[in-house]
């Protein structure tokens, strides 16, 4: 069983949790993820890896409540204790000294770019970041994000706070005026990183995003978080989660996050009025 040590409400529907997973904690690199699984009859689900402290053996993770899981998992507290965590998985990212670059992250995307900003910046470049919700009260980790980069860009889809539109337009507008970014890092919602790489692409800055595909066991045995990249099936769970923006199949990744909306939407709605899913 795995203590959660904090949990803090970082923005309507995005909580934070601090978990003592020494062992997971010891190895954890920016990058990689973990599973958990809240009991016997709880699905899998994996979670980015936002912080880790190998002193006091803990993990943070946050996370969205979008899901049956997710939600059930934001309605426990400091003090309760998770069945399974395992980790930590995929691998890490490639942190070299590159020179100059950016690290954007969308929504609750920013969470996973924090660490590798910060990695980042202590292998020696210079990183800009840009971050961006699409409302002020959605914005997480601006004041964190702010202490390991060398710039940082603030945007809100709707102008409630910082600049007034999608990160792609204040990566697009770096671009034209910074000839020196030799590399870009993009986690978020599916169409951010897409729409990443595809800024990207005209100026031929190689751009490293996320993928978050449907995950059971993140071993490479079940080929559930399988994605296109290059012609070739990889899966994210091994093979990334990081890959080359510019040679993902975008349209696959879309179509292939949306098989199980049906479910999901139904087991919500039977657990609203209290009944048995009968999914188990």
């Amino acid at each position: 069983m795995y203590d959660i040590l904090r949990k803090q409400e970082l923005a309507p529907s995005i909580k934070l949790m601090e978990i003592y997973a020494p062992l997971v904690a010891k190895k954890a690199q920016a990058g990689q993820f973990i599973i958990l699984r809240l009991d016997t009859d709880g699905e899998r689900i994996p979670l980015t890896i936002a912080d880790f402290d190998r002193d006091k053996g803990t993990i943070t993770t946050i996370f969205q409540e979008v899901g049956f899981t997710t939600k059930r998992l934001g309605e426990l507290e400091a003090g309760d204790r998770l069945l399974d965590f395992v980790g930590p998985l995929g691998r890490p990212t490639e942190i070299e000294q590159y020179g100059t670059v950016v690290c954007v992250g969308g929504g609750v995307g920013i969470a996973p770019i924090y660490p590798i900003a910060r990695a980042l910046k202590q292998a020696g470049n210079e990183v800009i970041g840009i971050i961006g919700s699409r409302t002020k009260n959605l914005l997480i980790l601006e004041q964190e994000m702010g202490q390991v980069v060398d710039q940082l860009i603030v945007c809100t889809d709707d102008g409630s706070y910082g600049r007034h539109g999608f990160v792609t337009e204040a990566l697009e507008e770096l671009l034209k005026t910074r000839t020196d970014i030799a590399r870009v890092w993009g986690i978020g919602p599916v169409i951010m990183m897409k729409n990443v790489a595809r800024t990207t692409l005209p100026f031929g800055v190689k751009t490293i995003v996320s993928m978050n595909p449907i995950m059971v066991d993140g071993t490479g045995m079940c080929g559930a978080c399988r994605v296109g990249v290059g012609g070739e099936t990889k899966f994210a769970c091994v093979d990334g989660p990081e890959f080359d923006g510019h040679l993902v199949d975008w349209d696959l990744a879309v179509r292939r996050l949306s098989f199980y909306h049906d479910e999901e939407r139904r087991i919500q709605q039977v657990h609203q009025h209290g009944g048995d899913c009968q999914c188990r």
